[in-house]
């Protein structure tokens, strides 16, 4: 459609269906407004006789699984209805140019940029250039386009705001020249390709999985090449929970070599064994090696390391509470999950930096708020920084973010609605 049909046709209900779908009743004209403002940005910056489409990927929420993908572990996750969306259009040339809102356009002649660049890492463009590269490597076509996105997950919250962007990409070019025929699990794994090889980070598959699969997940990333995914059919909202995220203000862009210490600390207890990662590796025969390990990794890989195999059992009966619709199950692996994350992993603050230390305040918060409540609280992501995660009785609420709101600004508890669909072409 070109860009006054396209506006004529949200305006006329013709994508009610899928938006009331990702993002439910109440925010329907909301999204409407959101949609045709991100079409009308397009067309000030790439012109108006375009043929255009528009595209949502999701952000994510970990709900299960602190820090196991990257060693093959096991994890639940779940897409949220905070997204990037896209307005596109395709060209004629090899020349991908992306401008997203509140940052610098992007540029990639994506037959030139075809190899990781170090000079580039950790930047848009090494993103694209990385996906196209892996749509090329499977025998896929990849062509020019022009976009425009805006996005509402939160750079640095915690909801996968790098992994979306990857998603999208992927998911413009399988429908502008694969027919939209590239599965989503597919476009997830090249997405981590990408992350890893051109933006440089060693990243494990769950956030890319997550954003664009959709719904509750738990995945088995026990075979990498085939990872076993489960849709899991419980639903929050109709047990009278909300989802609530709690920015704490601080921001993952630091913090890389942090996160990059935790799979590397946990790979280095599994090369110890002649493994690459530790699901290859007996539990027992660690605890057996622990004297040697305290001297050849550290204490804290060895913690680490345990996480990793209990944060792997709690999955699993996370998973069958949610399949038996026990809630007071569920709720008590994310508790575990938590306390195990914040004393074992230690991803809950920077040793960089002992005096900031936003998500430690914010599950206290979350302890003293909920007591004696049905609820469970837990960081939040790749941690460090950033977010923490809360199941929240509807009815506790408004005071729950109440109390975050006053110690952390406003609007920094978001009510998240956890919706079906993860990459997506609307209309």
């Amino acid at each position: 459609m070109k860009h006054l049909e396209l506006i004529a046709a949200i305006r006329a209900g013709s994508a009610d269906a899928a938006l009331v779908r990702l993002y439910g009743e109440e925010a329907l004209e909301a999204q409407k407004a959101r949609y045709i403002a991100a079409v009308e940005a397009f067309t000030a910056l790439y012109g108006t006789d375009r043929e255009l489409g528009i595209y949502s990927v999701a952000g994510r929420s970990e709900l299960s699984g602190n820090h196991t993908d990257h060693n093959h572990g096991c994890v639940i996750a779940a897409s949220v209805d905070l997204d990037i969306i896209a307005v596109a259009a395709p060209r004629e040339d090899s020349v991908i140019r992306v401008k997203s809102e509140g940052f610098p356009e992007d540029v990639v002649d994506v037959s030139v940029y075809t190899e990781p660049d170090a000079g580039k890492y950790a930047t848009s463009a090494s993103i694209i250039a990385g996906m196209s590269r892996a749509f090329s490597d499977k025998g896929l076509t990849v062509g020019g386009f022009d976009a425009y996105t805006t996005s509402s997950v939160l750079k640095g919250s915690g909801l996968s705001s790098s992994a979306a962007f990857e998603d999208m990409i992927g998911n413009l070019l399988s429908h502008m020249y694969n027919g939209g025929k590239v599965d989503n699990v597919e476009i997830a794994k090249m997405a981590q390709f990408a992350e890893n090889k051109f933006f440089g980070k060693p990243c494990g598959l769950m956030d890319q999985m997550a954003c664009a699969v959709g719904g509750i997940i738990a995945i088995d990333f026990a075979d990498t090449a085939a990872p076993v995914i489960t849709k899991e059919t419980f639903d929050i909202t109709a047990q009278g929970y909300n989802l609530c995220i709690v920015n704490t203000g601080g921001n993952h862009a630091d913090l890389g070599d942090d996160y990059a210490s935790v799979p590397a600390e946990m790979k280095a207890v599994a090369a110890h064994f002649g493994k690459a990662v530790l699901r290859e590796v007996d539990e027992e025969a660690v605890i057996a090696a622990i004297p040697e390990l305290r001297e050849k990794v550290g204490d804290r890989a060895i913690l680490r390391t345990l996480h990793f195999f209990a944060e792997n059992k709690r999955v699993a009966a996370q998973k069958d509470a949610l399949e038996h619709d026990d809630l007071d199950g569920f709720f008590a692996g994310v508790l575990a999950s938590g306390r195990s994350s914040f004393c074992y992993l230690q991803n809950v603050y920077t040793v960089k930096n002992l005096t900031e230390q936003g998500l430690s305040l914010a599950l206290c918060l979350a302890d003293r708020a909920l007591a004696g409540k049905r609820a469970a609280w837990r960081v939040h992501g790749g941690g460090f920084a950033g977010t923490i995660q809360a199941f929240v009785p509807t009815d506790a609420v408004a005071d729950f973010r109440k109390t975050m709101d006053a110690a952390f600004g406003d609007g920094a508890c978001i009510v998240l609605r956890i919706r079906p669909d993860g990459a997506v072409r609307i209309l």
